[in-house]
């Protein structure tokens, strides 16, 4: 079974930026982030194929949060800009989930790390 770490998680003021990693321990088909604020179900932020590169974003945040891959790393970026206070959350990689590769299904039945935190001030 194939293992993800996150990492690049941090605190920053409203409208700032922060980029977050994550590496898989082998080959995964699909890659994505979700997030979970205390009290709050979880949330999927954004899915990829890793070979099409074919990638869907959560609406609530379109046109701010970027991924990128880098297949030989078998490792994915989330760059995250013009963060709001609602973003703060606990950031989670998921690989390989269970029914689809979408953000609607990204934290289900998929292998997650054990998270990143994301603080946004305003």
């Amino acid at each position: 079974q194939v293992h993800v770490v996150e990492s690049g998680g941090g605190s920053v003021q409203a409208g700032g930026s922060l980029r977050l990693s994550c590496v898989a321990s082998g080959y995964t088909y699909c890659m994505g982030w979700f997030r979970q604020a205390p009290g709050q179900e979880r949330e999927g932020v954004v899915a990829a194929y890793t070979e099409s590169g074919i990638t869907y974003y959560g609406d609530s945040v379109k046109g701010r949060f970027t991924i990128s891959q880098d297949n030989a790393k078998n490792t994915l970026y989330l760059q995250m800009n013009s963060l709001k206070p609602e973003d703060t959350a606990m950031y989670y990689c998921a690989a390989d989930p269970a029914e689809a590769c979408h953000p609607l299904y990204i934290s289900k039945g998929s292998t997650h790390g054990q998270g990143t935190q994301v603080t946004v001030s305003s």
